[in-house]
């Protein structure tokens, strides 16, 4: 029998089900509309039950790697997922229907995965480093709840580490960056701290960033194909092509996931308030509470950044972020009211019928 505390369950934190014929598992590797599940019999296919496509509300609320659910144990064939449990973090973003903001037809929301503690934000040192997108993953990571924390791969490859870490560190306050090589395993002690028996950590970062590498440093075993990047532009080809999770040699679990050139805000508002916390608060000193941080006399922004107490990059970060984020918030906003009417209209068709 497989102890699923092992596994991150708490029976203390997650409700009673509403069917007690079944029981707990994890969903550690999605493929299509099949889920692999760790139970307590150990690892079962499992598949969603039919009326869970009608009941789910939205695409976020179908399950993910990470999840915890309650199934249908079926010991000679496919069980089935009954019921989704409460989730403690999830990582989202937005899954745009579209090529560009002004002709965007859906905004949806997409959880890559969920009941993380750590995320792992790789970036590697090569041509394709880029702070924004960096601190873009940050956002989202603190919005769903997750502890960030940067890690910058490839250090061997490169002849300084330290300045780019430094430049990080401005601009994402407060997270953790570490500098490490998956070849050589210089920096690689330093991850310790976060590999805890019951700890999951999710790895998100674009292609090439070295997400398998490490994995598979962490394993200290080939579990993942390594894939090599481009020479003329540092980036990589998609080597994980779906989400899974792994049990580590030190009893912590990882997620690793495919690797996703764009990250899309998606409902951020408290994610970029806790990474740009250092602004909001100066937002209190400026002389007039509706200032537009522009030519107002008084105003605390540009005196800080005039003083160089913010750079002028970290403002253009923050406004950016809110920016996208209006805009997924309005959008997303006016589809929630949109589906409604439909469906008020719907029932009014209904019932005309019926008379």
């Amino acid at each position: 029998m497989i102890n699923l505390k092992h596994y991150g369950y708490k029976e203390s934190t997650n409700k009673t089900p509403n069917n007690t014929n079944t029981i707990p598992g994890r969903i550690t590797e999605h493929q299509r509309e099949k889920y692999t599940v760790i139970t307590q019999y150990g690892e079962v296919i499992a598949s969603l039950k039919g009326a869970y496509y009608h009941s789910a509300s939205q695409r976020a609320d179908f399950p993910c790697v990470g999840d915890f659910v309650q199934l249908q144990y079926n010991q000679s064939g496919e069980s089935r997922i009954e019921e989704l449990l409460p989730r403690k973090s999830k990582f989202s973003r937005a899954d745009f229907s579209g090529h560009a903001a002004g002709y965007v037809k859906t905004v949806k929301e997409q959880v890559v995965a969920a009941n993380f503690d750590y995320v792992f934000i790789l970036s590697s040192l090569n041509a394709d480093f880029k702070v924004n997108r960096i601190v873009r993953y940050i956002t989202q990571a603190q919005q769903g709840g997750g502890q960030p924390v940067v890690i910058l791969t490839k250090a061997d490859l490169v002849d300084d580490y330290i300045r780019p870490m430094a430049e990080v560190g401005r601009a994402a306050q407060g997270v953790d960056v570490h500098a490490v090589s998956s070849y050589t395993g210089e920096g690689m002690g330093a991850l310790a701290q976060y590999l805890v028996p019951g700890k999951t950590i999710v790895f998100l970062g674009m292609s090439g960033v070295g997400k398998s590498s490490l994995l598979n440093a962490l394993m200290d075993e080939s579990v993942m194909a390594v894939s090599a990047i481009r020479e003329d532009d540092g980036r990589g080809r998609h080597t994980t092509t779906h989400r899974q999770l792994f049990m580590l040699p030190s009893g912590a679990m990882v997620i690793d996931t495919p690797g996703m050139r764009e990250i899309g805000l998606y409902d951020a508002g408290e994610g970029i308030s806790i990474g740009f916390a250092d602004i909001e608060e100066l937002f209190l000193q400026c002389k007039f509470s509706d200032c537009g941080h522009k030519t107002e006399p008084g105003c605390a922004i540009r005196a800080a950044i005039m003083a160089g107490t913010l750079p002028q990059k970290r403002w253009e970060r923050y406004n950016a972020q809110m920016q996208e984020n209006r805009f997924v918030d309005d959008k997303a906003a006016y589809l929630r009211e949109k589906r409604e009417a439909y469906k008020s209209i719907a029932l009014y068709s209904k019932s005309m019928k019926k008379r």
